[in-house]
């Protein structure tokens, strides 16, 4: 049983790789960037678990549309996908198989992960998407808990 009153120290955590699997960014030959009013955004996050080398893989998934007013015939888009790869010494403190053999995680190093993931996400897109037609697209600021509520 994990017990979710111990405390976690973040300076456990490394991050051992960082790999961009898929970068495309669509933009039709006759896009108007002014027409642009917004963006459409769908993310995800998920981790996988290697207990016994003390690694974690957080796997997100960036979507980005624009939307407009409507005087572009096709609208632009951005697909990503990020791998993180974790290694954290004391995995075994906040990590640990439950009787369906699956993982319990402590709150604190999920949130921990997930708020790495995301603010580095965030700055990989900004470099890629700049002088693009998402090129005003900032992942916005969010409660990195709400990228795990679904694990």
């Amino acid at each position: 049983m994990l017990d979710k009153n111990s405390c976690f120290d973040p300076s456990q955590i490394r991050l051992k790789e960082f790999k961009l699997l898929k970068e495309q960014i669509e933009i039709p030959q006759d896009f108007d960037s002014i027409q642009v009013e917004g963006f459409h955004l769908d993310n995800g996050l998920q981790l996988g678990f290697n207990l016994e080398e003390h690694l974690v893989k957080a796997d997100f998934k960036v979507k980005i549309n624009t939307k407009g007013q409507g005087h572009n015939q096709d609208e632009s888009y951005a697909n990503f996908h990020l791998i993180f790869i974790f290694r954290i010494d004391n995995l075994e403190d906040f990590a640990k198989p439950n009787k369906n053999n699956l993982i319990e995680l402590h709150p604190d190093l999920a949130n921990a992960l997930a708020s790495i993931t995301y603010s580095t996400s965030r700055g990989v897109l900004l470099t890629k998407l700049q002088g693009t037609a998402l090129g005003n697209f900032i992942l916005p600021v969010i409660n990195p808990n709400d990228l795990i509520s679904d694990q």
